[in-house]
């Protein structure tokens, strides 16, 4: 049993992981460290009520289940990591040493590539409880325009939140429709209807070239690349996000950014692929591989992989041999937006075709259902969340897609002219303006050529 462990990472994975601990008898020392000085606080409100003005983001704070009795080093970044020392090196010139390091950094916001324009005030990305405040203080002064860059899921609900208000609201997206990076082009029809039947002016096809402001540094247009301008006051960069993983450099981890490399088990690799034992990730940071789709190493930017790899983190990083046990749980998400319940488990993006199994798109409320070389991969369900169960049975059994038809409503249509299987049209995330939530990335350890290191045989 490790008498130290070090967790860096103070969100909800690393919060979950030390309860963990403690639940499973761990007694000895527990040192959390995060960048934020407060301590651990729930994401997902901050892009829905927290906007809307239904809760404050400081009433966002994750309750502890237990207590952790936690050394808690706040408001200070981890900036290195001496595998050799086991100690992890801190910005303000202090270190940690652990027997046992959990790696829960997570992710940070893509910030907007041109610094200074980035800086003017108006310009807004939406991560942090602080991020979510401070824009939703300019949302009550009542914006003359709002312009959203990017339409994944965080962008989407953003525009949601923002036409709830009542504010006037233009989305640009590089890609073709929003929603595609995370669910295909195929039901990218039915995303950008579901925007503009709101209200919202979306523009496909279109990225940002710029942004300018006035003489007294304020927001005032932005360029697009299809020649136009747009006048707005308030802008919110919504590119996806970065792996906080460049702490982690010369540590001779298997970690860049696409995250860190690790096992089923959550243990990170190191760069020639081995296994460390005292090393383990979870999080959004991690990448682990899983058998429903060809062991390919898996980077999940959801709340329930947060919760349920961090669980299986801690067990791992207490027990030993045979008593550890892998995350295997099939990938799931949520999403409330323009009025719409969408839930989903499996990898959407793992598929070469989808179709509507039930209800109709209409309606508004139906199942799309994914596969993969004749096996279903995902579902997607839109105001149908009942039917998420079924599906995930049917993805951890592979069972054969199209599915059964006692599975199913008569054969509806996704695009017109169409019934069943369609193309699920999985874009290039390069042709994205941000990236998908659920990334398949493969089996190299970084996305930087890999530095073999031999070692020296007596």
């Amino acid at each position: 049993m490790p008498d130290s462990i070090a967790i860096v990472g103070a969100s909800l994975a690393g919060l979950r992981a030390a309860e963990t601990l403690r639940a499973e008898g761990y007694t000895g020392t527990i040192t959390m460290v995060g960048d934020e000085p407060c301590e651990p606080y729930d994401r997902p409100p901050l892009s829905k009520q927290v906007l809307l003005g239904q809760v404050s983001a400081h009433q966002t704070a994750l309750p502890e289940r237990r207590p952790l009795n936690a050394r808690w080093r706040l408001g200070v970044r981890a900036v290195g990591l001496d595998r050799d020392a086991g100690r992890v090196l801190l910005a303000d010139g202090d270190d940690v040493s652990y027997d046992r390091l959990l790696i829960a950094t997570g992710v940070r916001a893509r910030p907007w590539p041109n610094a200074a324009e980035g800086a003017l005030d108006g310009v807004f990305t939406l991560r942090t409880r602080e991020d979510a405040a401070r824009l939703r203080e300019r949302l009550d002064a009542g914006p003359r325009r709002m312009l959203v860059i990017g339409a994944g899921f965080t962008g989407s609900e953003i525009a949601s939140a923002c036409r709830e208000r009542g504010i006037e609201v233009t989305v640009a997206e590089r890609g073709p429709a929003p929603l595609v990076g995370a669910l295909g082009g195929a039901l990218g029809a039915f995303a950008a209807a579901m925007h503009r039947a709101h209200g919202v002016d979306l523009r496909c096809g279109v990225t940002v070239t710029g942004l300018e402001g006035d003489e007294r540094g304020r927001l005032r247009r932005a360029y697009l690349s299809d020649g136009g301008t747009l006048d707005t006051d308030v802008a919110v960069v919504a590119l996806g996000a970065v792996r906080n993983t460049e702490w982690l450099d010369g540590s001779g981890l298997a970690a860049g950014p696409r995250g860190v490399a690790c096992d089923a088990g959550c243990r990170a690799f190191d760069l020639n692929g081995i296994m460390t034992d005292d090393i383990f990730a979870a999080g959004d940071v991690a990448r682990a591989p899983h058998p429903l789709y060809e062991y390919q190493l898996i980077a999940l930017e959801h709340w329930g992989n947060a919760v349920a790899q961090a669980e299986v983190a801690a067990h791992n990083m207490i027990a030993t041999g045979r008593r550890r046990r892998p995350h295997l749980a099939v990938p799931a998400f949520w999403s409330t937006q323009f009025g719409i319940n969408i839930k989903s488990v499996g990898v959407p993006t793992f598929s070469d075709q989808v179709m509507i199994a039930q209800g109709s798109l209409e309606d508004r409320r139906f199942v799309a259902v994914y596969g993969y070389r004749g096996r279903v991969t995902a579902a997607v369900t839109f105001n149908q969340a009942m039917w998420l169960d079924y599906y995930r049975m049917l993805i951890e059994t592979a069972a054969p897609f199209p599915p059964e038809q006692r599975a199913m409503d008569r054969p509806r249509r996704i695009a017109p002219g169409t019934t069943g299987p369609v193309p699920s049209d999985v874009p290039d995330p390069a042709v994205l303006s941000h990236g998908p939530t659920i990334a398949l990335t493969g089996h190299l350890p970084d996305e930087r050529q890999v530095r073999l290191v031999r070692y020296a045989t007596a």
